[in-house]
């Protein structure tokens, strides 16, 4: 049976794509999951358009108003969970577990979370200032308030690596601060980003006020980007693609939120619990098959404890079930195409040639098989001048590297162009705060790898502009602006 062919959704209308469709394809069985609408360059100007026309009416709605149908949009989404997770799961290769409870929960969550934020104040007041008498007028005293605006049309461009929480995250604090958007979700999982689009729809968000475009081929990304009526692009992926994404809004003041690569330094001091190291260092190799930026792919060791962490972490790798995601009890499912699968082998073979140890892993699980896998690996012997190391990878693979004193690792762990979430374990928690402040990184993790979803996420250096998560976010999907008066 063919499955039916997805239409864009612009200004309000399910819209047939100008250039035809291309084939959505599951990691896990090579098979076809539905057919995305390609858009043309004029069919994205056209949404943009449509989103500056509903831009006037949208930013102007009671904060009640938007609130309403962001909860609502959410709870669409919850009431359509199985299916969502379904095909979530079947085009991103995700594990059940993470396509229900990262993925789609995630999503839902982050829709009821900034329906609250919609409700949250957009002013502050800021103290009065006395004025002596001058050039500028008479003596006074000014009071000023600072008040969020929205920024206007917001291009929304997501990852693959989940199809609901990041678009969610983009899309729902956009919304709640009165801002338009044109979402391009990643060409390789589009299809759940249209059920959202749907639950939207359905949730009453006005026409042109959410557009969804999508495209296999690059132009499709660059017209979201160039339009003369998008104010912002905000992007998850890579650091090679938001350098040339921040070239072009550089040359008309688009304002930008990236996020970007991670290179996540874990750094294990001489007193860790080596068990809990291994626990959470481990989730590179599970989590999404290591297709996240956040992920502890390279650890710096103590050399005290360094041959018991790699014995460990070898151990831990070979008890991680490896194969259909569908199935219960794999923990270790597909990463996300046959060109990602063939790009984090050759980074193996390129650690091999650098002189990296392959302790475990590095051979293609099944090859005979359907299905983009990789074995979770472990290179050890490695040094910080390898390519290994040095680079992002996205994939089930962990780079260790040993350093003797704690002014050793901190530098290695700040010796790179990343600097998204890194992460310190240790038995002495001052000591472990004292190594975190001294990680040029957004985000720190002490003894853990779990987050605080209000506070603050983005990267440093090449890992991106911006802070965005909890109110982090309302702010970034703003622009301030001062009004003073005289007392």
């Amino acid at each position: 049976m063919t499955p039916s062919p997805q239409r864009l959704f612009i200004g309000g209308e399910w819209t047939e794509p100008a250039d035809g469709h291309y084939e959505v394809v599951n990691p896990a069985t090579e098979e076809t999951v539905g057919l995305a609408p390609e858009a043309s360059r004029a069919q994205v100007y056209e949404a943009a358009a449509a989103a500056r026309d509903a831009f006037a009416t949208w930013s102007r709605t009671r904060p009640e108003e938007r609130a309403a149908i962001l909860d609502r949009a959410a709870g669409l989404m919850q009431r359509d969970f199985t299916a969502n997770a379904a095909l979530a799961q079947a085009e991103s290769g995700a594990t059940t577990g993470t396509a229900r409870g990262m993925q789609v929960a995630v999503g839902a969550a982050r829709f009821r979370r900034y329906a609250k934020g919609a409700l949250e104040p957009v002013e502050e007041a800021i103290p009065p200032q006395i004025n002596e008498a001058g050039p500028m007028g008479r003596a006074g005293i000014f009071g000023a308030l600072a008040v969020r605006q929205p920024v206007g049309v917001v291009t929304c461009i997501t990852s693959y690596n989940n199809p609901w929480a990041n678009p969610a995250g983009k899309i729902a604090p956009a919304l709640a601060m009165g801002n338009t958007v044109v979402v391009k979700p990643a060409p390789q999982d589009p299809l759940s980003v249209y059920r959202m689009a749907e639950a939207l729809a359905e949730a009453g968000v006005p026409a042109g006020v959410v557009n969804v475009v999508s495209g296999s081929a690059p132009g499709v990304g660059e017209a979201a980007v160039d339009s003369p009526d998008v104010d912002m692009v905000s992007f998850t992926g890579s650091t090679s693609v938001g350098q040339r994404i921040a070239e072009v809004c550089g040359r008309s003041m688009k304002r930008q939120l990236m996020e970007l690569g991670g290179k996540g330094a874990a750094v294990v001091l001489d007193d860790a619990d080596l068990d809990s190291a291994v626990a959470g260092i481990g989730t590179t190799f599970s989590f999404y098959s290591g297709q996240i930026c956040t992920a502890p792919t390279r650890v710096l060791v103590q050399r005290a404890v360094h041959d018991a962490l790699v014995e460990k972490l070898t151990a831990y790798a070979g008890y991680l079930p490896v194969g259909d995601p569908t199935a219960k009890g794999t923990v270790v499912g597909p990463v996300i195409s046959a060109a990602h699968r063939d790009r984090v082998e050759s980074y193996v073979e390129l650690g091999r040639k650098e002189g990296a140890r392959v302790v475990t892993g590095g051979e293609r699980p099944d090859p005979t098989g359907r299905g983009f896998y990789v074995a979770p690996t472990l290179l050890a012997d490695c040094t910080n001048d390898m390519r290994v190391v040095r680079e992002e990878i996205f994939g089930p693979v962990v780079v260790v590297v040993p350093f003797d004193d704690e002014e050793e690792g901190v530098a290695l762990a700040n010796d790179s162009d990343y600097g998204l979430i890194d992460y310190v374990w240790s038995g002495d928690v001052a000591r472990a705060f004292r190594v975190a402040r001294g990680l040029r990184a957004g985000g720190v993790g002490v003894n853990t790898i779990g987050r605080n979803m209000e506070a603050p996420f983005g990267g440093f250096k090449q890992s991106g502009v911006g802070r965005d998560v909890g109110s982090y976010a309302l702010h970034a999907y703003s622009e301030l602006q001062a009004i003073v008066w005289p007392g």
